[in-house]
């Protein structure tokens, strides 16, 4: 569980599923305990707009995967593309990608705020060309696919990286309210967008 960095001590049961009619829990239930889509390396694909508990379920279900013995990394996109960019730098980036190959779910938290920099998705391509049907990814994103030309540098490596991602996967999308705008009205406060 240490290795895993889980960022919050989130689990499903913690999810207020209420607040989300329309997310089949069942679905996402199925996901967590049942490792056969990480014996098949597919990914799960998490969208919707901020503060809809895109983070919280993707720790639910890593916890719940460690739990039944497998092994999870989860990271911020940001937080990943800087490690691969050092890798690079050094000229060991095959060697910081087939690291995290020890790892049955790679978590990639927040795609979207990777920019379109070469050298930030440069690296993230090549992880995502690395994993694809090696290893499972779970990546979440406030993006639909029709924005991310803002996410990868050229409209070729978009469209390879999306191709990859989406074979073999499953998609989620979350739609609501998010938690934070629903409970600073609850508390009289101000929200912030």
């Amino acid at each position: 569980m240490h290795e895993a960095q889980l960022p919050v001590p989130k689990t499903l049961a913690d999810y207020d599923w209420n607040a989300i009619p329309d997310l089949e829990r069942p679905q996402i239930e199925q996901l967590a305990h049942d490792t056969g889509w990480l014996d098949r390396a597919e990914n799960l694909l998490l969208f919707g707009p901020s503060g809809v508990g895109k983070t919280h379920l993707a720790v639910g279900i890593c916890r719940s995967l460690i739990g039944l013995d497998r092994s999870a990394r989860f990271f911020s996109a940001t937080t990943l593309v800087q490690e691969l960019q050092r890798a690079k730098a050094d000229y060991a980036l095959a060697k910081a990608l087939s690291r995290l190959d020890r790892y049955a779910l790679l978590v990639i938290d927040d795609i979207g705020y990777v920019r379109k920099d070469e050298a930030e998705t440069s690296v993230l391509f090549e992880l995502v060309m690395h994993r694809y049907e090696r290893k499972s990814l779970l990546v979440t994103s406030n993006q639909p696919f029709s924005e991310w030309e803002n996410v990868f540098s050229t409209s070729a490596m978009t469209v390879a990286a999306v191709d990859r991602l989406v074979d073999h996967s499953t998609i989620i999308q979350i739609n609501g309210e998010s938690y934070r705008r629903k409970r600073a009205r609850r508390l009289g406060r101000p929200s912030s967008g």
